[in-house]
């Protein structure tokens, strides 16, 4: 009898589902911690399964079920663990730690397994978590994060447990994991363990891949132990070929002959060998293009579908209806798909579901669907053929989601823009119809047929239609024929901004391959059906904004609003001020309106053109308008769904922007000032605030000048105040001096500010009257100012944000008055470490906060969680503040956070538990309190050939080796030894290329016991910074190779590694832009008496092997050591040294010694005085370094040499 379906509880047991429990879940297909547990399984059924997935078919349950089961029985050897299972599982795992949810995706390419390990990663962690996958439409975001939380607290309050959800491909994360938090608020379900983790499952092409590949290099410089995506490619390791090696040996002997028909399990062991491919399509090496059996074209429309739509399937009862025109139709499907049947698999996913039928594998779909297009059955006949002998009346939804796949999804193509950074461009039409196009005969015209058949096939969906439109417009030049089909999609779906767009890009094309010959009138009759057009669009957009807003009851998710409309206007703009130039210089002062249209048409030569007179007078305001809404809508936001705001829309409308404005300057002194900031982009408060991005310095203070001039006039609003003031700010953030000082008071006797006013009045106010430290007193008013500027972004701008996230203008540093208020872009620039580039960081992450050079910025503030809300505290007073990430407020307590300004308000980023280790402060180098939970032991040192060998024993305990420094934990009898070795071999390999050495180099071989943690000594100067821990790394070299481990936590003074398995390791950190590392370093001098004294003084990190190698080379010279103190202060890396003496006979070479760690075993000063006689007294000798600018010198360290020392 089959066990009630339970589900994993906190302390590790199972609890009661319960049917009722089970079934209520709309949108969960829920993993149950005893799934199948006490269910009989049919012999024939479980083989069947087996077979089904070796050969192809998707996995499920019962699959990793009966391998569990042959595995305990000894009849078979595990399901094939993937290189990327372990560490999905690890970083899994660390999500548990919190926060409240948190997000992990796995990248995988089409056929690589990636399926299977998500479901094999859920199955073996079905008891640790309460696993799910996400099923059916992901629209309602709100009921599938009810689904979430019912699941997470199913049973009673002891029994929650952290849900692991399986999404498939890509979803709304973000807002998904916003709306669980809110759920959870919504309930008051108190909570002490993280919600849910979503495991992301996104099959990618290519080029994603080999992006995101890229991208983890780049992020390992910079990041953390906690990834944020696994990647799993077509390429096995060679561990991974041993064990599918060894699977398959198995698999021939429980199955003989069939094995050989185990496409999908085989592709993968022959490492997706395209020889094997081949072998197993040579069935459609013969096909002939005329006469096809019904048979031969099914196969080719299955083909043609998995190789063009993956994850697609025909069901079977439609196969069997399609052949049951042939005389062998009362057969089965497989004895009548013969000789195919071996490369095609029937599946079923579910008892109540219908059977699919569908290609082994999708490399063997495109290689028959390669060969079928070489013997002459093309892609476009057959998808033709495809659409005649499928589509005829009532067409399934599923299959239909497969067709637009083929014809319409666009794939995404990954490039890197020196300017941009990494961009993402859809390709011009799907992968079939350019495969059509770009391989076919007359291949445009064969991509045209396919459009035309599927649009009148579906003669309601707009999709087709609209494809067809773009297919006439782009590649064929066709417009007569593309506005016709673009108003046919608009006639389908008369509500959509997004199809009515294509229209507008039918006439903007049109205009801008237009001749160069064609007339003003000609151009401008153009110009105006493509604004018509773009009009149109932004009035069905704003419709549809407020729609998604209202909740109609159909839309579950806030849509964004579409912009293309208002794009597209400036966009056509742009081009009909070049083509109108291009014919007549006259038409800049017409377009700028310096001159009137009539004053200027005798000389332009066409009376014509009055009829576009209101058109010509409407476009410089309309620009403007447009060009200002940009400006506002992505300084302020940015899109929660992808990075669709690339710097290309800022720079294309701005270029637009600076044409009309145009040059001639008005001779109204006021106007002439508005005028320069119109041409410097300023003349709101977002251009302002935006000049960091796109200003020189000097513009910047000219920006400022105007508006000081402004607000000094006597028609001056409060306005020109406020961006003055806002001006004055950047130049502050661009390191340079305001202009006044004057300005601060000037605003404060306006206030309080009325609450209508605009929410950029009431930010400045919370600015200016933010409290420092030991102004507790003045929170009190903090209150009043924030409800003002909630209400008045709620009027001004919660309806065009509400889609969008808000970003960061401001943050709160260290400093006093506007000093404190550090730029968004300052911060961005030292995280990206490039000036140059667009920024795309990704601000909802709270990435950014784990830089030290970024904390270093920026002032921690208290705070308080209660009840899933947020309170800065400032003495008695608490002030509710919104959090970056509601996840983060998942559990009451103390935290700290870092304070920025949003145009909402005030926001609280990166929020830390105060007990968390990452957010403590750490102690100082090596102080008493560190050192006293360690047992300092001295080992035994054995030197053989001038090599240092330590041997240490100890039983249960903390220890500490006197001579390293080195430290350990174990909790019984062990014993080990250790050698010191040279960076020098390691330093030009590439995994250390980006770093430099942290600490000694240690060689520990562990001769007895177990060590359960060892701390690695260092030397770095980490102050109080604990996020430094996320920059260094552990240098681990064996026979295997080598890489750079992540370290589980950082002390002042060591890097620490559980459980550690031992080779050569040490201490690395991340060479870094702006960041200026200080380590601790000892000061070596060794002398030497002939006829004068000579001092060779060495500065050098506290490397035992460095310090030995040179006491080698000075002892061989003659030279003997002098012990003196070394500085007590960390130096700086880098920087340059100092030697000087009391003595004036004393002659020091070089002048100057940079400090670097790669070359201080070799670098040294010294210091010669010749005929030294007796009686000569102390020598007195000073160490400084240079300040950076070279400017001035700090002395770091002196001593005395007496005459007992030489």
């Amino acid at each position: 009898m089959a066990n009630t379906p339970a589900l994993s509880t906190s302390e590790g047991g199972e609890a009661d589902a319960g049917s009722k429990i089970s079934d209520s879940f709309s949108f969960l297909d829920v993993l149950h911690a005893n799934q199948f547990k006490g269910e009989f399984v049919e012999p024939q059924h479980a083989e069947q399964v087996e077979v089904n997935f070796y050969r192809g078919a998707p996995p499920n349950w019962l699959n990793f079920y009966i391998s569990e089961q042959a595995v305990s029985d000894g009849t078979a050897t595990p399901f094939i663990k993937r290189d990327g299972y372990e560490t999905l599982k690890d970083q899994i795992h660390l999500r548990r730690k919190g926060p409240g949810t948190s997000t992990i995706k796995l990248f995988h390419q089409q056929g690589c397994g990636g399926t299977t390990l998500a479901m094999q990663v859920l199955w073996d962690l079905r008891k640790t978590f309460r696993c799910a996958v996400l099923t059916g439409s992901t629209l309602d975001i709100t009921k599938v994060a009810q689904d979430v939380v019912s699941l997470f607290t199913a049973g009673s309050h002891g029994h929650q447990k952290t849900v692991l959800l399986l999404l498939n491909d890509e979803f709304i994360l973000e807002i998904l994991q916003d709306r669980i938090m809110e759920e959870i608020a919504e309930q008051d379900i108190e909570i002490d363990v993280p919600v849910v983790i979503l495991l992301n499952c996104v099959r990618s092409s290519d080029g994603i891949i080999h992006q995101k590949e890229r991208s983890y290099e780049l992020k390992q410089k910079f990041k953390r132990k906690m990834r944020k995506s696994i990647i799993l490619k077509k390429s096995l390791s060679a561990r991974e070929q041993a064990d599918f090696d060894m699977k398959k040996e198995e698999l021939g002997r429980r199955f003989g002959d069939r094995c050989k028909q185990f496409h999908g399990f085989n592709i993968l062991q022959s490492n997706f060998s395209e020889g094997y491919i081949r072998n197993a399509c040579a069935t459609f090496e013969h096909i002939k293009r005329t006469n096809k059996p019904l048979k031969t074209q099914l196969a080719a429309f299955l083909c043609l579908l998995n190789a063009y739509a993956p994850g697609s399937y025909l069901l079977e009862s439609q196969c069997l209806d399609f052949l049951r025109r042939d005389k062998f139709g009362h057969l089965s499907l497989e004895d009548q798909m013969q000789p195919f049947s071996h490369l095609i698999i029937t599946f079923q996913q579910g008892e109540r579901s219908e059977k699919k039928v569908c290609m082994a594998h999708t490399m063997i779909a495109q290689y028959c669907t390669e060969l079928l297009a070489n013997a002459g059955v093309t892609r476009s006949d057959t998808t033709r053929h495809f659409l005649n002998s499928f589509c005829r009346s009532y067409v399934p939804p599923c299959l239909l989601g497969f067709i637009k796949d083929m014809l319409n999804k666009r794939e995404i193509t990954v490039i890197e823009d020196p300017t941009d950074g990494i961009k993402e461009w859809k390709e011009k039409f799907s992968r079939l119809i350019q495969d059509i196009t770009n391989r076919e005969a007359e291949g445009k015209s064969q991509s045209l047929s396919v459009l035309m058949m599927a649009s009148n096939k579906f003669y309601e969906v707009s999709l087709f239609s609209q494809t067809l439109a773009r297919f006439y417009y782009i590649e064929l030049e066709d417009y007569y024929n593309a506005e016709i089909w673009a108003k046919e999609a608009k006639r389908r779906a008369p509500w959509s901004s997004f199809v009515a767009d294509t229209l507008g890009q039918v006439h903007k094309s049109h205009l801008k391959n237009t001749s160069v010959s064609a007339r003003p009138r000609e151009i401008l009759q153009l110009a105006q059906k493509a604004i018509e057009a773009f009009e149109d669009v932004e009035k069905l957009a704003k419709n549809e904004h407020v729609k998604s807003q209202q909740g109609d009851g159909n839309i579950k998710v806030l849509r964004a609003l579409n912009t293309r409309g208002l794009f597209g206007y400036l966009e056509v703009c742009s081009l009909l001020y070049d083509h109108l130039i291009r014919h007549d210089e006259l038409w800049k002062q017409v377009l700028t309106k310096t001159v009137s249209l009539d004053s200027v048409l005798q000389s332009i030569g066409d009376w014509n053109i009055v009829r576009f007179k209101e058109l010509i007078n409407s476009l410089r305001d309309l620009v403007e308008k447009r060009f200002e809404f940009f400006d506002t809508f992505l300084t302020y936001s940015y899109s929660v769904v992808k990075k669709a705001d690339s710097s290309y829309i800022s720079r294309k409308t701005a270029e637009c922007y600076k044409k009309y404005v145009g040059d001639a300057e008005p001779n109204d002194q006021l106007q002439k000032a508005f005028h320069k900031l119109k041409q410097k982009l300023a003349v709101t408060s977002p251009g302002v605030l935006s000049c960091l991005e796109r200003c020189t310095r000097s513009d910047t203070k000219d920006i400022a000048v105007r508006w000081k001039e402004i607000c000094q006039h006597k028609d001056s609003t409060t306005h020109a105040l406020l961006n003055y003031i806002l001006a004055n700010i950047m130049l502050i953030n661009m390191k340079e001096p305001p202009s006044s000082s004057d300005y601060q008071s000037s605003f404060t006797e306006k206030m309080p500010l009325a609450p209508e006013m605009q929410p950029e009045f009431h930010m400045l106010a919370l600015l200016l009257c933010w409290p420092t430290d030991g102004e507790d007193n003045l929170a009190s008013d903090l209150h009043h100012l924030i409800k003002n500027i909630l209400q008045s972004y709620e009027q001004e701008y919660k309806s065009l944000f509400q889609s969008r996230y808000l970003r960061p203008l401001f943050f709160l540093g260290p400093g006093q008055g506007l000093n404190r208020f550090v730029h968004r872009r300052n911060l961005e620039i030292l995280w990206t470490q490039d000036a140059l580039k667009a920024s795309n960081t990704n601000w909802r992450n709270d990435d950014i906060f784990r830089d030290p050079t970024v904390q270093g910025k920026l002032l921690r503030v208290e705070g308080i969680v209660q009840n899933y809300k947020l309170y800065a505290i400032f003495g008695d007073t608490e002030i509710e503040l919104d959090a970056n990430r509601k996840d983060s407020l998942w559990k009451s307590g103390h935290v700290f956070f870092y304070l920025g300004f949003t145009i909402g308000g005030p926001v609280a980023y990166s929020v830390h538990r105060a007990e968390e280790p990452s957010e403590r402060p750490l102690k100082a180098f090596d102080n008493e309190a560190d050192s006293s939970q360690w047992t300092k032991l001295k080992p035994e040192v054995e030197i053989m050939e001038e090599v240092h060998t330590y041997s240490l024993q100890s039983e249960s305990g903390n220890y500490e080796c006197s001579e390293s420094a080195l430290r350990w934990v174990c909790k019984e009898t062990v014993s080990f030894r250790y050698q010191f070795s040279s960076w020098e071999r390691f330093m030009r390999k590439p995994v250390c290329m980006d770093y430099i050495p942290a600490g000694p180099l240690m060689d520990i071989k562990v001769t007895d016991g177990k060590l359960e943690e060892v701390r690695l000594p260092h030397w770095i100067c980490t102050g109080e910074n604990a996020a430094m821990s996320d920059i260094f790394r552990v240098l681990h070299v064996d026979s295997s190779g080598d890489y750079l481990e992540q370290v589980s936590e950082m002390t002042s003074s060591h890097v620490k590694l559980n459980q550690p398995d031992f080779s050569l390791r040490g201490a690395m950190i991340l060479k870094k832009l702006g960041l200026y590392l200080k380590v601790f370093a000892d000061v070596l001098i060794y002398t030497r008496i002939t006829s004068g004294l000579t001092l060779h003084v060495y500065l050098v990190p506290h490397d035992p092997l460095i310090q030995q190698e040179v006491e080698k080379k000075e002892k061989s010279d003659g030279f003997r050591k002098i012990r003196k103190t070394s500085p007590i202060d960390p130096v700086q890396l880098e920087s340059y040294f100092y030697l000087s003496t009391d003595w004036d006979t004393a002659e020091i070479c070089p002048e100057k010694q940079q400090f670097m760690l790669e070359r201080s075993d070799t670098n040294f000063f010294e210091v010669v005085i010749e005929n030294v006689k007796s009686d000569f007294g102390n020598l007195k000798l000073k160490l400084e370094v240079e300040h950076r600018g070279g400017k001035e010198k700090d002395t770091v360290w002196t001593c005395t040499v007496g005459t007992d020392d030489y």
